[in-house]
């Protein structure tokens, strides 16, 4: 069964299309790659799935349901969160506060008997357990990934939507957030759309990928059956 299925999707700015007949499916748990050069609509197609850009042709499906038309807060009621590039935190908050707000949002979705944050977010960034006081602006690039990791995580998502989560971010932090990501889908069951630049990380997560060119899907596949380096030339500038 599938938890996320697009169907012949497109999208556009004003006249200008910039997705089109875009089809992918993720299941229950699953994590999957989209990979693509710059400017390709990569960053688009994960606001389409989320809300926050209409799609002007073709389906979407989350399970089961066609939320097509759904708003985005909608969509977070049953199980969508984002991850936006350039972590979008509020820098003016504490690391508490910002949790807090992401748990407010939630307040009222039926499955959750009241709005808290959820110890596992401790467990997977220990490192914002230690932080809860400090303002967000203040935090590290890697510490600023991680918390706007942990703050869609609150929302106890089905499906986790990641827009460049290692870009600008030092080595051994990038390895922080691998963990804690294979920890989110393994243990927490979520699935995760994945869209990364840095190829070794993508196949260290992801079950299957995707790659975009102008808009549209050419290329799908098993990253256990093939390597990184025989996809590089499609995705080099």
């Amino acid at each position: 069964m599938s938890l996320l299925t697009l169907e012949q999707v497109g999208a556009a700015y004003g006249i200008s299309p910039v997705l089109s007949d875009v089809g992918l499916t993720i299941a229950p748990g699953e994590t999957v790659t989209l990979l693509g050069r710059n400017g390709v609509g990569k960053t688009t197609l994960l606001r389409t799935i989320a809300g926050l850009h209409p799609a002007s042709a073709g389906k979407i499906f989350f399970g089961g349901e066609d939320i097509t038309r759904m708003p985005p807060y909608e969509r977070a009621r049953r199980g969508i969160a984002l991850v936006p590039q350039g972590r979008g935190i509020f820098s003016h908050l504490t690391v508490e506060q910002n949790l807090r707000l992401a748990s407010a949002s939630m307040a009222g979705r039926q499955d959750l008997a009241e709005a808290e944050i959820p110890p596992y977010v401790d467990q997977m960034f220990p490192v914002l357990a230690e932080m809860r006081g400090r303002m967000g602006g203040v935090l590290s690039g890697g510490q600023q990934q991680q918390l706007a990791i942990a703050r869609a995580l609150v929302a106890r998502p089905k499906l986790l939507l990641l827009d460049e989560p290692t870009e600008g971010i030092q080595p051994s932090i990038v390895q922080e957030i691998g963990a804690a990501l294979n920890r989110i889908r393994g243990e927490l069951k979520v699935a995760l759309l994945l869209v990364e630049q840095y190829l070794r990380f993508a196949w260290m997560l992801a079950d299957r990928y995707y790659i975009m060119q102008r808009g549209r899907m050419v290329r799908s596949g098993e990253t256990r059956n093939e390597s990184p380096n025989t996809i590089a030339h499609l995705l080099s500038i």
